[in-house]
């Protein structure tokens, strides 16, 4: 059943303002709720909208690609934020989240890390069908990161293992967390997590959790893996760069519609700015691209075609600036500028 659409025209109603996270998928163009035990597994093959509301009325819109997922849909699930944003009075910050490099923010809604599956829409519709008769589960994944734990769907074989990572491979009665021999004991520890919250959610509690070093394979992983093979060394990630290193690669750019058209005129070619350089009637791009991220920030008295196409805007910028298809992207409304956007300007007040 898909969300029923109120008379006012949009497609969500006032339980979008109640306390918490809210997770949309993308069917059909329309947003269709994610049940609670689900939240965390997103389909790479789909598109999510994701709200969480937290004290004070602080709000924050995420919108999540998947690496599969078609251009209709990613542009519904636009659309759809954009219809959200304005439900809530275009107070919250706005997000643009990329399978594989999504903000730290996002990824703290997830405190036992986020799971990636393989498929879309259809997939998950008949797998929830099969589930209904009984049918051998075979999963493996990836589990990576220090900071932020991202748990990847992979091809059921020895030839997927490294010895710098932990895998999961959940066998339905029985969930196998194995730890390469150059693993770091934080991706041990959120592997450890992920299978728990995997038992604890799509079990009902009915699995038995194992923890499994490398060189001690159990006979059931065998039975499924086969021999275990000479494996592929592991290659730690780089450490995430410094805020302060980030602040120096930065341009300000100010969005302007005033010919007809959306245009970029340059404020400032490296940072620190000033704040008094953000004028409220307008909205402004600050480019951090080449460290991997873009903000758009809002004016209160920008008019309506600028703040409801800032999204659009900055996926322009991104194509025009040649910077990677999964750049994140930040957009902030006046008074709502988060310590890293205010980091690139000197005594932000």
């Amino acid at each position: 059943m898909y969300t029923a659409i109120p008379k006012s025209g949009s497609p969500f109603d006032a339980s979008v303002k109640e306390p918490g996270l809210h997770i949309w998928r993308v069917e059909k163009m329309k947003p269709v709720s994610v049940p609670e035990e689900m939240k965390g597994i997103f389909y790479s093959g789909d598109s999510y909208l994701v709200l969480h509301n937290g004290p004070d009325e602080q709000s924050s819109v995420h919108i999540w690609i998947g690496q599969n997922s078609s251009r209709d849909e990613q542009g519904a699930c636009a659309l759809l934020s954009t219809n959200l944003n304005f439900f809530l009075k275009e107070k919250p910050i706005q997000y643009r989240e990329v399978q594989g490099n999504e903000s730290d923010i996002f990824m703290e809604y997830f405190p036992h890390g986020i799971k990636y599956q393989e498929g879309g829409v259809e997939s998950a519709f008949n797998r929830t069908q099969a589930s209904q008769q009984p049918s051998p589960i075979r999963k493996l994944y990836q589990v990576k990161g220090k900071k932020n734990i991202r748990a990847t769907e992979k091809e059921l074989s020895w030839a997927s293992f490294n010895t710098g990572d932990c895998f999961i491979l959940d066998l339905g009665e029985n969930i196998f967390t194995w730890c390469g021999s150059k693993s770091n004991i934080l991706e041990r520890n959120k592997a450890r997590d992920l299978a728990t919250a995997i038992r604890d959610s799509e079990r009902k509690g009915k699995a038995k959790v194992e923890i499994i070093a490398d060189g001690e394979e159990p006979a059931e992983m065998i039975a499924v893996l086969g021999p275990k093979p000479a494996l592929k060394e592991g290659s730690p990630e780089e450490d995430v760069m410094a805020d302060r290193k980030n602040a120096i690669a930065a341009v300000l750019y100010k969005v302007s519609d005033m010919t007809g058209k959306m245009s970029l005129t340059k404020v400032s070619e490296s940072s620190p700015f000033h704040q008094d350089q953000l004028i409220t009637d307008d909205c402004f791009i600050l480019d951090n691209g080449l460290c991997g991220k873009i903000y758009v920030w809002k004016g209160l008295r920008a008019n309506e075609q600028e703040q409801q196409a800032a999204l659009k805007v900055a996926e322009d910028f991104i194509t025009q600036m040649k910077y990677p298809l999964n750049t994140q992207v930040e957009i902030l409304p006046q008074g709502r500028e988060s310590p890293l956007f205010k980091q690139f300007f000197v005594n932000w007040k």
